[in-house]
C-alpha cells in the first residue's frame, strides 16, 4: 500500500503572497481559486476562532476543483476555553457545518493549548467518544508528556491520528519516531517552524532543507502504513510556505505548478 501524499499550506489568504506566488493582479476574493491550481489541500485557520457559517463553507467548496480537500481546525471555544469539557453540542454543530464540504472535507485538527497537560487526561478520555467516526480527526499535543504508549493506544482505540508537528514544543526526533506508529488510517504533519518572529511572508528567509530532508526520509515509511498523508506548511517555517510545499512536491515526484504558470490562468477569472 502506498498512501496518497497531499501537501499544502496553512491558510491561503495572505496579501504578501501576491507577486511571489499569486499573480500580481490577483484579487483577494480569487486567492483560494488560484491556490487550488497549485496545491490539492489547505489547512483552514479561521475555523479555530469560530464555527463558520454554512454559506461560507459552501463558498469554499465552490471555488476549488473536485479532489481538493480542506483540513479544518476545531474551534478554540472547545479546545482552549472549555478545555474539551462540556462541549458535546458545540462539537456536533461544528461537524454538521464541516460536512457541508462534502467530499472536499479532509481531516479535522484538534489543536490543544500549550497549557493543556497530561493531568487533564480525563477530559481527553471523555472527549474522544464525541468525535464522529465518518470524519478523519487528528489531535495535536503541545507538551511532550502526552507522548506515551498509553496515549498512542488511546488514540488508536478511537481511530484518531496523532498530529506530527515540526515545531519548538516537541523535539523533531521524537516526532519522527512517532511518525512510524500511526494510530489511524491517515497521518497529519504540520511544519510550524521554531519561532514566530517572521513577519514577512513574501520570501524564504531560513534554509529548512535539512529539516525537510529528515521528513522526506520518513514519509515514505509512513505512506506504506496509512491511506493518506496530509502535510501543511506554515509561513513561519521559513518565511514563505508555498516555496516549501513545492520543495516537498519535488522530493516526492509530484507535479509542481510554478508561480509563473499561475499567471497564465488569469483570463479564466
Amino acid at each position: 500500500m502506498t498512501a496518497d501524499i497531499r501537501l499544502g499550506c496553512q491558510g491561503w489568504n495572505y496579501a504578501a503572497w501576491v507577486g511571489p506566488f499569486y499573480p500580481g493582479r490577483t484579487r483577494a476574493s480569487d486567492f483560494l481559486t488560484v491556490y487550488a491550481r497549485a496545491f490539492s489541500t489547505v489547512e483552514v485557520d479561521s475555523t479555530f476562532y469560530a464555527t463558520p457559517a454554512v454559506q461560507t463553507v459552501r463558498s469554499w467548496a465552490s471555488r476549488v476543483p473536485d479532489g481538493f480537500t480542506f483540513a479544518l481546525k476545531l474551534p478554540q471555544e472547545i479546545t482552549h476555553e472549555n478545555r474539551l469539557r462540556g462541549s458535546e453540542s458545540l462539537v456536533q454543530r461544528f461537524f454538521e457545518v464541516a460536512r457541508e464540504l462534502g467530499p472536499k472535507l479532509g481531516p479535522v485538527l484538534v489543536q490543544l493549548g500549550p497549557d493543556f497537560g497530561p493531568a487533564e487526561l480525563p477530559a481527553l478520555v471523555e472527549f474522544l467518544p464525541l468525535l464522529p467516526r465518518d470524519v478523519q480527526v487528528a489531535v495535536e499535543f503541545r507538551q511532550r508528556g502526552w507522548l506515551t504508549d498509553g496515549i498512542i493506544a488511546l488514540l488508536a482505540e478511537h481511530h484518531v491520528a496523532l498530529a506530527l508537528a515540526d515545531a519548538r514544543f516537541v523535539p523533531r526526533s521524537v516526532m519522527l519516531k512517532l511518525a512510524e506508529r500511526p494510530t489511524s488510517d491517515f497521518t497529519y504533519v504540520r511544519w510550524m517552524g521554531p519561532d514566530r518572529e517572521i513577519v514577512d511572508y513574501s520570501r524564504v528567509q531560513h534554509d529548512r532543507s535539512k529539516e525537510l530532508e529528515a521528513w522526506r526520509k520518513v514519509l515514505p515509511v509512513i505512506a506504506g502504513r496509512v491511506k493518506t498523508v496530509y502535510g501543511y506548511v506554515n509561513n513561519h517555517f521559513s518565511g514563505h510556505a508555498p516555496a516549501n510545499v513545492r520543495e516537498l512536491q519535488r522530493a516526492f515526484g509530484q507535479r509542481v505548478v510554478e508561480p509563473s504558470q499561475l499567471g497564465d490562468q488569469l483570463l479564466l477569472f
